[in-house]
């Protein structure tokens, strides 16, 4: 029977897409280092032109934009700086288990990586009957986008305005994260903001030490501004998180906090639209809160690079069940998603015409390889599939043992990753490619709406 070769390797954090690259071999640690600080330092000039556009914004629309994209680029460099500490500690464990003696043979075995992509984002409202239905009370108007994190890989939505005209929070992007593992935690963060404030709110505290001041004296109301004046280094609010290792400026402008989060896992992929549960951080006395459902709608699924990518290809004979003992059909093979496609000739494939035959390739698929041929010396492999009650069996050979060994090894691995995401491989999951981003809107022209109309086409 074909066997794997155990080694011994010390893992960290296993699972994770750090580790991955790490036992893979694909990582390199110069290039790593380099590239995440590329990054970092492209997301601190990005917070430092909103910060600046944020000062300088003179329109609601203006400085609640730039406020989001403060927002947003202080938790990518949060983000990154946590990949760089976790490279960190994977190094420095390895190389003490690596030193240890005691360390035992582990499963050198990882799953492929896949795209992860959530679209059709709702987060119903739950406004009061005299609100929604009578139009009575304050009409309390929000600003509110969301964040999307997987991995080293954050993105943001579209801003919505959201008042109580609407039922529903909807947001129409859809988001595709493109090197996910099975074990990938989805965390998405609802931000609101309320945009009925003075633009530049941020600047009352100190207005209010001024006037104080100019009434204290002097000395006094030196003291008191200083007080009230937050410093260059001070923790600024991130939603309700911890405070940020680099701290965001201190700018005048309308600020975001976290409302609601949730997390999504391997568990919650669906072929369909579903509702899951959401954790709500705000309340009523706060100006920035909206009445949440406490729930969120969207449409998650998964696409394993084993389900759409080649994951061995090669020259085989096949011999099917049944058939005369020396009858054996020459093709060139490729594994992919549940199916060996068994062609004619390699030609076939970059021609697109349709395979000569398909051999199952599923969790219930049974594979081994059988005894030695005495006349070649070479293992073949036998693959067992149930069509309607009964057995079918397709026997395979190659060409040497090596070959025999690497499409063992093929085998074993598609059929680990199977294994991995789980209901994800029963069938090919849809994903939709993003649709650009729409550009933001010009400011609106002044004049009369009669003027306005008259543009028009007729």
């Amino acid at each position: 029977m074909f066997c794997r070769n155990q080694t011994a390797r010390a893992t960290v954090a296993r699972g994770s897409a750090l580790e991955m690259e790490i036992r893979r071999g694909k990582f390199r640690k110069s290039v790593f280092l380099e590239t995440s600080q590329k990054k970092i330092d492209h997301e601190i000039r990005m917070r430092d032109g909103a910060c600046k556009l944020l000062a300088a914004c003179s329109q609601r629309d203006q400085a609640l934009e730039a406020a989001k994209s403060l927002q947003t680029c202080s938790t990518r460099i949060m983000a990154y700086m946590s990949e760089l500490q976790k490279m960190k500690e994977a190094q420095v464990m390895q190389k003490v288990t690596r030193r240890s003696s005691d360390a035992g043979p582990m499963d050198d075995r990882l799953p492929c990586k896949g795209k992860v992509a959530i679209s059709d984002l709702r987060i119903p409202l739950m406004w009061k009957d005299t609100e929604y239905f009578k139009n009575k009370g304050e009409l309390h108007r929000c600003a509110v986008f969301c964040l999307l994190q997987l991995g080293g890989e954050i993105f943001d939505t579209d801003m919505v305005i959201v008042d109580r005209t609407l039922t529903d929070i909807c947001f129409d992007n859809a988001i595709v994260f493109n090197e996910a593992g099975p074990g990938f935690e989805l965390r998405v963060e609802l931000y609101s903001c309320c945009s009925e404030d003075d633009y530049s709110a941020g600047s009352t505290p100190r207005k209010l030490a001024s006037k104080l001041s100019s009434s204290l004296g002097r000395s006094a109301g030196k003291k008191l501004r200083a007080a009230m004046e937050p410093g260059p280094c001070s923790p600024v609010s991130n939603g309700g998180a911890a405070p940020l290792l680099l701290p965001v400026p201190s700018v005048p402008g309308p600020k975001y906090h976290l409302l609601a989060h949730t997390t999504l896992t391997l568990s919650h992929v669906q072929d369909s639209f579903r509702t899951h549960d959401l954790t709500i951080s705000g309340n009523e006395e706060c100006s920035y809160w909206l009445p949440l459902y406490g729930s969120v709608c969207c449409r998650l699924a998964a696409q394993p690079h084993c389900m759409t990518q080649q994951m061995m290809s090669g020259c085989l004979k096949v011999k099917q069940c049944g058939g005369d003992p020396q009858s054996w059909t020459k093709v060139y093979a490729i594994l992919k998603g549940t199916s060996l496609s068994c062609y004619h000739q390699q030609e076939d494939v970059d021609a697109s015409v349709q395979p000569a035959f398909t051999i199952g390739i599923n969790k219930e698929t049974r594979i081994r390889a059988s005894e030695k041929d005495p006349h070649s010396k070479v293992q073949n492999i036998c693959i067992s599939n149930q069509y309607g009650g009964e057995e079918v069996t397709h026997t395979l050979t190659t060409d040497s043992r090596e070959d025999t060994h690497r499409w063992m090894e093929a085998f074993w691995q598609h059929f680990y990753d199977m294994s991995q995401w789980k209901h994800c491989c029963d069938d090919l999951m849809k994903i939709e490619l993003p649709s650009p981003r729409k550009p933001a809107p010009a400011t609106p022209k002044q004049g009369s709406l009669y003027h306005e109309m008259g543009e028009l086409p007729l």
